[in-house]
């Protein structure tokens, strides 16, 4: 079922997004409280730390689900925690409660939460929230987007020379796509970055921190709050999962103005060898 998008869509989205950022904000406060607590949690329940991640994933997940659940019954939800929500509303979220489990495990301080909402097939709200650099991330489809209520805006000055590009390796996909993606950076006299946060390295996409991003497979809830925030603020996407269901997730590419033909043809090759 396809809406005609319409005054009340504008409404209905504005009220997700409020939603969204504050149940960011909530999951994010949570999640640190288990980064902080992560080994004497380990000692108290003899949990492995992989566990003690793990439950803090989900109880940040069930956090945001119960709030969205309580604000609007009727939306679907997808969460990389739980199984999926069937909605009725045509509005669907799409959450990671902790993008980065790997980094959080690690004492490092880039991970994230990232909530999408779409309405059918089109991302409609964005939100990333970055707990320990206090930095709240959002977007609305065509009413931009903005860090901390800044607006963000791409500019041309990026080029594959003189910024960084986000590679994300997943083990889901060739691998050798994102090595020869890095090496004809390399060549073209540009530089590669990994994080290991998908969400986060999108967002710094967005904020004109990093040039671009490319990443051999990823899934819907660790980009497409990213992608909604980078096309917000100026910049370009490739399609994600143009002919087959989210679930299966897709490669990526998404960059500033000025990197985007060089960053596409360099994928076009990485990808053309196999």
């Amino acid at each position: 079922m396809s809406h005609n998008h319409s005054s009340t869509d504008a409404s209905a989205i504005d009220a997700r997004l409020a939603i969204a950022r504050s149940v960011a904000i909530s999951g994010g406060e949570l999640a640190t409280d288990y980064f902080y607590r992560q080994s004497e949690l380990v000692v108290e329940t003899k949990m492995s730390a992989q566990d003690a991640v793990s439950q803090a994933d989900r109880d940040v997940e069930d956090l945001i689900r119960q709030h969205i659940q309580t604000a609007f019954p009727e939306d679907g939800i997808i969460g990389e925690e739980r199984p999926e929500t069937v909605g009725t509303s045509g509005f669907t979220w799409v959450i990671d409660p902790i993008d980065g489990t790997s980094l959080f495990l690690a004492g490092l301080h880039h991970w994230c939460v990232s909530i999408a909402v779409m309405l059918d097939d089109t991302t409609v709200v964005g939100v990333i929230q970055v707990p320990l650099y206090k930095e709240t991330f959002t977007g609305s489809l065509n009413q931009g987007a903005f860090l901390n209520g800044e607006r963000l805006n791409l500019n041309n000055a990026h080029t594959i020379q003189n910024s960084l590009i986000g590679v994300g390796v997943s083990q889901r996909g060739p691998t050798q796509h994102s090595v020869n993606v890095i090496q004809a950076l390399l060549a073209g006299g540009g530089m590669f970055y990994r994080n290991g946060s998908g969400a986060l390295m999108l967002a710094s996409v967005a904020a004109g921190r990093l040039g671009g991003y490319y990443e051999n497979h990823i899934m819907p809830w660790d980009c497409l709050a990213g992608l909604l925030l980078i096309r917000e603020a100026g910049g370009l996407t490739a399609p994600f999962c143009q002919h087959w269901p989210l679930a299966k997730g897709d490669h990526i590419i998404a960059s500033a103005p000025g990197v985007w033909d060089d960053l596409n043809a360099m994928v076009i090759a990485a990808e053309k060898e196999d």
